[in-house]
């Protein structure tokens, strides 16, 4: 990632406000979640790299990929942790691919044409 991706990081990082929201974000890291997974019942994707050395693939989107039914997983190839940055064309194919796979024909609301 480059200094300009690092320092726009941290820069959203400080700016949080309040500080008090971003410090107790961290104690939901350790909620357990994987009992809820079972019940989503829409269409999910799931999009890690397998490179990510913060959240690795295996601890985390190949067990949920596997925990939620009808779920789809796509794995980015070399992707670190902020593959939002550094793999965005992939990342944005995936989810036009996917979006466009499960959105259903708009039907026509009553007086609008």
């Amino acid at each position: 990632m480059s200094d300009e991706v690092v320092r726009l990081s941290w820069n959203i990082a400080a700016a949080a406000s309040p500080p008090i929201g971003t410090l107790d974000c961290v104690s939901a890291w350790l909620t357990d979640f994987r009992g809820d997974l079972a019940s989503i019942d829409v269409p999910v994707l799931v999009i890690h790299g397998d490179a990510d050395r913060i959240v690795p693939f295996p601890a985390s989107g190949k067990r949920i990929h596997g925990m939620v039914r009808e779920s789809r997983l796509v794995v980015v190839e070399g992707g670190p942790h902020g593959i939002t940055w550094t793999h965005a064309g992939e990342v944005n194919r995936a989810l036009l691919d996917f979006v466009g796979e499960k959105a259903w024909p708009m039907e026509p609301v009553a007086g609008l044409s």
